[in-house]
């Protein structure tokens, strides 16, 4: 479950989209980043980030359930499927411990991170600030796809304020930039 180099594979059998790729990538440093701070296995926490999405190319209709047999065939255990199975409120899977409040908290945040920063003059994630993340919050317009209610609701339910939930990704991000192509 920890071994990333498995994780990857997994990743990339099924999952074809650089941009969908990079996502996970991005989910992944933020994972591995919280874990960091909370004193959390990184690596475990890293891989459940790593893997949220990578049925979704797929099996955009059954996402997140169709992974299910899948990870459990790569010897996923259940805390960890559940894990992400909670990113999605469709699941019904209660984010009732760190790890899924974190995951919900990022993965939305991660996309909206890496929007704001493609329309930075420099497009380094480095360069993004808390302020610009929240500006652009506003603007409806603006990378639509993106839920300002589930970053909002993440931020809450983890416990700690947006502000700081925002810092921290970006950070997470800024650190792997270069494998993000930002």
């Amino acid at each position: 479950m920890r071994d990333r180099t498995k994780a990857w594979q997994l990743l990339c059998e099924y999952t074809e989209s650089d941009s969908l790729r990079k996502h996970a990538l991005a989910v992944e440093s933020a994972m591995r980043h919280f874990a960091e701070l909370f004193g959390e296995d990184v690596g475990y926490w890293g891989a459940v980030g790593l893997l949220h999405d990578f049925d979704y190319e797929k099996y955009p209709d059954n996402h997140p359930q169709a992974g299910v047999e899948i990870l459990k065939a790569n010897g996923y255990d259940e805390q960890f499927i559940a894990a992400v199975l909670s990113h999605v409120d469709s699941t019904g899977v209660p984010r009732d411990c760190l790890i899924r409040k974190t995951l919900f908290a990022v993965d939305e945040l991660c996309g909206f991170v890496t929007a704001v920063t493609l329309v930075r003059p420099s497009k380094k994630v480095a360069d993004v600030e808390v302020k610009s993340v929240k500006k652009k919050m506003k603007d409806k317009a603006f990378a639509r796809q993106v839920s300002r209610e589930d970053i909002i609701k993440g931020a809450e339910e983890l416990g700690i304020p947006l502000d700081e939930v925002i810092d921290n990704v970006i950070k997470a991000m800024a650190k792997h930039s270069a494998e993000l192509c930002l």
